[in-house]
């Protein structure tokens, strides 16, 4: 690992043993003295590798190859070699090696705070949390404890605590499970600030026999349901019926287990799908609205939880989500009611902050189709395979903007469905050049597998 760091330009590192499976780097830019990282990245101080380099920003220099849809401020060509922030991503690549996540900090820290923008200029008393389940690098969740600009939502006693290990008190986490056991219980039992939604009669019985007299969430199932594009895979609630959430026809059966352990029912929770857009923003009202109708049943009711889902762009096609016409949509059932909206988004904040840096292993034409080879599969990126949510495959160098082919990239995983792309329109590829796999800063390292025992992956954390 020291030899193929040593051309970093290193100032200092800080290193010691690893429980990843990788080696988990964090590069800064130039002007972050040691000072700086231990500030940010405290409590990593015994587990990662931090990098400070000096490939700081420079000016934003026009591309050598045509614009495309996915490019914006921070991500783009630069005198022909693609950028993520100041960080030359080919370069990158010849030091680390493929594959390699790579996550940029300070997109994460401005999506959230566009998020923030939106709900507070529409006048929504509102609390964020970063859902954990997206992605939860230590680096990461370090990072945005640091900033103290959102807590964070978990979903198992395993994410529970590996959320107050990178530095979350218990009274910024957020807790929404589904078929809890009798270890989630304990844990939770033993966290008595952490926000606890249940979502079924029997976790929340099981709560209540260990935890008479807690305050807690109720996770709701509106039978309606939305997604990115209006796949019905991505959706958590809709007209099959769901293990999410306890529908409105067993309120009152909660609403009896609850007064038999003295639970106080201060917040209802929904999430009803993942990757929506503007296009569906109208299913998100509709949902609202059933969770209104639901409120008014509850007494001691504080807060709103709407979950997460808002979605990306993946492809051409799409449109970023208009934030405040979102916000607008929350703001017409909620703002002024006197409870406070609790958002969890995961992919919106950290999905199109990280790609997957890959190595072409192949070019090779059988029958009428180019196939491209990548040394990355779809376990180490799984939901262009299981969800539709595709990632985007991009030249990291390409050597002409005019000579292009249309190609199918693979993975390197025995398995049919892993292809990253068909009929790609891309600049001439060649076995090794570098390819960039886009939005794979969200359930792709999280998700990731060791099938056919190609698991093995670096994460790097850009820091600039």
């Amino acid at each position: 690992m020291t030899e193929a760091l040593s051309i970093l330009r290193i100032k200092q590192t800080i290193c010691s043993g690893t429980r990843v499976e990788a080696p988990l780097l964090v590069v800064l830019g130039a002007d972050c003295g040691s000072e700086r990282v231990s500030n940010a990245l405290g409590n990593l101080a015994d587990r990662v590798q931090y990098v400070i380099s000096d490939a700081a920003p420079t000016g934003e220099d026009l591309a050598a190859v045509p614009s495309t849809w996915w490019q914006r401020h921070d991500l783009r060509y630069r005198d022909g070699r693609l950028h993520l922030g100041g960080v030359d991503l080919a370069e990158l690549a010849t030091q680390i090696g493929t594959p390699s996540y790579v996550y940029r900090a300070a997109r994460v820290r401005e999506n959230i705070e566009r998020l923030d923008e939106a709900m507070s200029s529409a006048g929504i008393d509102h609390r964020l949390y970063y859902a954990m389940k997206a992605n939860r690098s230590p680096a990461l969740l370090s990072y945005l404890r640091t900033l103290n600009l959102c807590g964070v939502d978990v979903c198992s006693a395993g994410e529970l605590l590996h959320a107050v290990s990178c530095g979350f008190p218990a009274d910024a986490i957020s807790f929404t499970g589904t078929s809890l056991t009798r270890h989630d219980i304990q844990a939770l039992s033993a966290f008595k600030q952490v926000r606890v939604n249940l979502d079924s009669l029997a976790s929340l019985n099981s709560l209540g026999r260990a935890c008479p007299g807690r305050a807690v969430g109720l996770r709701v199932n509106p039978g309606r349901g939305l997604g990115y594009h209006g796949d019905s895979r991505l959706n958590y609630s809709g007209a099959a019926t769901t293990k999410f959430g306890i529908y409105p026809d067993h309120v009152e059966e909660a609403k009896a287990i609850a007064a038999t352990w003295d639970l106080r029912i201060v917040r209802l929770h929904v999430h009803a799908g993942c990757g929506y857009l503007d296009n569906e923003l109208g299913q998100l009202a509709d949902i609202f609205e059933i969770v209104g109708e639901l409120a008014a049943q509850f007494a001691d009711l504080e807060e709103i939880n709407i979950g997460g889902g808002l979605g990306v762009p993946h492809v051409a096609g799409d449109k970023a989500l208009d934030l405040r016409s979102w916000a607008a949509v929350i703001a017409r059932h909620f703002a002024g009611s006197g409870l406070r909206v609790a958002v969890e988004p995961g992919d919106y904040l950290v999905k199109d902050a990280g790609l997957l840096l890959t190595t072409v292993t192949y070019v090779e034409r059988r029958r009428d189709v180019l196939f491209a080879g990548l040394d990355a599969g779809f376990n180490l990126a799984m939901e262009p395979a299981f969800y539709g949510l595709p990632c985007e495959p991009v030249a990291v160098a390409p050597r002409s903007d005019e000579e292009t082919e249309i190609y199918t990239i693979v993975g390197n995983i025995n398995e049919a469905l892993d292809r990253w792309a068909t009929g790609h329109r891309m600049p001439r590829l060649q076995e090794g050049d570098y390819v960039a796999l886009l939005n794979c800063g969200g359930y792709a390292a999280s998700m990731r597998s060791d099938h056919c025992l190609r698991g093995q992956a670096r994460e790097v954390f850009l820091i600039d």
